[in-house]
């Protein structure tokens, strides 16, 4: 089968044909009909100093993909069967661990995610536990490609309460404008998104944001005040792991409420924790991938009921070979979500 595929340590990805995957008997093979390419796709192309420390190739990229299946293993119950269109959870956690064992597999400390750690989905079949395998019933494979993305900005929104809060937004990449739409479809009083990025904040708009301002230009802080009664945003998502902006998340933040902390900095941030975090009485939540499988049971609520609809941020479709077009896309700041179309 053709998969694309880190060749070697160095910068760059291929075309190329690799051995179809086998069926276990605990597993379900899928043909793949679309897969979502994001920043980690565009690290690993890159050969940054993070992919060096991490990949080990050759692999097979790709971990936002769904298709349908097309054989089921020996061992697997009824729920699926040939032809049924399906996406999957990527992280392959181990099942046995404290964190396994309490509700918290999102966390387990054996994790091996596909497309990194293991064979990825950038490939016309792939191979997957049952266990992660959801059924999309409804839901078309080119949003079930990006569950996976989508699922970290509803972990980000929904594990707290945000019906008639004022949340703030930091960050609009693909991920930051899920969870603008994703707050308003969840009752929010008001959705503030902030950026750069002028594409990325008329995608937010598009999504429902109250109001989409540029972290430069725009007072910010008035806005906050004026929106939430001089109070602060009860809840603070900070998607782009800027210095500035968590300094800001804190800042705006109203004093007992919450900061949601997905983006990821480059290396340490001074923080002054009496003034920032103590003195104002706050929480602060780290998030990571989505809650397996709580995360899923709300996206596949608010996708089938038709009060969140994500397919505004997709905003680039590339064939399958068209792998370099689709990255060149994402590094030119330009794209929202970015879809491959790999088979039919």
């Amino acid at each position: 089968m053709k998969a694309i595929v880190k060749a070697s340590a160095g910068p760059g990805l291929v075309v190329r044909e690799v051995p179809k995957p086998g069926c276990g008997p605990a597993d379900v093979l899928i043909k793949v009909h679309h897969a979502g390419v994001c920043g980690t796709d565009l690290h690993i192309a890159e050969w940054d100093a993070w992919a060096q420390g991490r990949i080990k190739p050759p692999l097979v990229l790709g971990h936002e993909f769904a298709g349908e299946i097309v054989e089921v293993g020996s061992a697997v119950k009824a729920e699926f069967e040939p032809g049924q269109l399906v996406t999957a959870e990527g992280h392959i956690v181990c099942g046995h661990c404290l964190q396994c064992r309490t509700g918290n597999g999102h966390i387990c400390k054996r994790t091996s995610i596909i497309g990194v750690d293991r064979a990825g989905a950038f490939a016309e079949f792939h191979s997957m536990p049952a266990t992660n395998v959801m059924r999309l019933d409804g839901i078309p494979t080119e949003i079930g490609a990006i569950m996976d993305p989508m699922g970290n900005a509803f972990h980000t929104v929904l594990s707290t309460e945000v019906a008639g809060a004022v949340v703030l937004v930091l960050g609009c990449g693909p991920i930051g404008c899920f969870a603008v739409g994703i707050a308003r479809a969840a009752g929010a009083k008001a959705v503030i998104a902030v950026d750069v990025n002028l594409k990325r904040l008329s995608l937010a708009t598009t999504m429902g944001a109250t109001r989409a301002l540029h972290a430069a230009n725009d007072d910010v802080d008035a806005a906050v005040m004026e929106l939430s009664e001089s109070n602060g945003a009860d809840v603070v998502c900070e998607m782009s792991g800027a210095v500035s902006a968590l300094h800001s998340a804190f800042k705006l933040v109203r004093n007992g409420g919450r900061v949601q902390l997905l983006g990821i900095p480059h290396g340490e941030v001074p923080i002054d924790f009496a003034t920032e975090i103590i003195f104002k009485g706050i929480t602060i939540y780290g998030v990571i991938g989505r809650k397996m499988y709580e995360t899923w049971n709300q996206m596949q609520r608010f996708l089938r009921s038709g009060v969140f609809d994500p397919r505004p941020v997709i905003t680039h479709r590339f064939p399958f070979e068209q792998i370099d077009d689709a990255l060149a896309a994402i590094r030119s700041g330009d794209a929202g979500k970015v879809i491959l179309s790999i088979g039919s």
